[in-house]
């Protein structure tokens, strides 16, 4: 299961989309925009950004996740979002060797698939560890040559092997990472990825995402989720079919109704 921290957010996130709206709403200064922005003028502002589907404003809360528990499949998923920033654990700077793995709950149900999966890992996981050695000799064989000591070479050449090795790693490979994300940015990926035809890793991400951000900014992401929360399903003959099912677990997912 994918594990998802709230690292860090803009501070009073609604109050900075409240002021932001107000700028463009008012004759108000920026030394009086929190002038009289009480909690409950705060809530308005916001949800009149939502009803009236003016979206600029929340692009100014941001909020910084840490995921960790992910596959590499789902990295190059969420990469897509591309209105963000990511930091990604290194395979070229950092030892895979014996490495974690995610396993399909899909695979993990059926013996023989599991079986030929975790046959499939294990040998990946040995041929990056013999493919590490092989270079790692022959790297620190050509830095002996060039004039590096012995241990100093051994140190450069397990980086130089690893960057090569990591070639033979699989999409299940486990990786962690740091994301931040605006607002309006999580708006756009909660509706793509909290839909039920998302795929199951990162609709799982998404999930605890959501419910993180909700708590922190409950009016800001009210409305966030699928598209389906709140209308039709745009997914027309490829609909789940499930829309009350899905709007249930959302309105507990985020502790009240949606």
């Amino acid at each position: 299961m994918p594990k998802v921290t709230l690292i860090s957010h803009t501070p009073n996130p609604e109050r900075t989309v409240a002021a932001a709206a107000k700028l463009c709403y008012s004759k108000s200064g920026v030394d009086d925009l929190l002038a009289g922005l009480t909690e409950e003028k705060t809530e308005s502002f916001v949800r009149m950004l939502a009803q009236i589907g003016h979206e600029s404003p929340i692009e100014h809360a941001s909020f910084t996740f840490g995921i960790e528990g992910v596959s590499r499949a789902f990295l190059a998923q969420i990469t897509r979002h591309r209105i963000a920033s990511y930091s990604v654990q290194s395979q070229r700077y950092v030892s895979k060797e014996n490495f974690d793995y995610i396993l399909p709950p899909e695979i993990e149900a059926d013996a023989e698939a599991k079986s030929l999966f975790l046959q499939a890992m294990g040998d990946a996981a040995e041929y990056y560890a013999k493919l590490s050695a092989i270079l790692t000799k022959k790297h620190t064989a050509a830095l002996v040559a060039q004039g590096k000591s012995e241990e100093e070479a051994a140190r450069i050449a397990s980086k130089q092997a690893m960057e090569d090795a990591r070639f033979v790693l699989p999409n299940a490979c486990d990786t962690k990472m740091v994301v931040t994300m605006n607002a309006r940015s999580l708006h756009n990926f909660f509706r793509e990825r909290c839909c039920n035809r998302a795929q199951w890793e990162i609709r799982a991400v998404a999930e605890q995402m959501l419910r993180l951000v909700t708590e922190v900014a409950p009016t800001l992401f009210a409305a966030a989720g699928p598209p389906c929360l709140h209308g039709s399903c745009p997914e027309g003959k490829m609909s789940c079919g499930r829309i009350q099912e899905v709007r249930s677990r959302y309105a507990a997912l985020k502790g009240s109704g949606v």
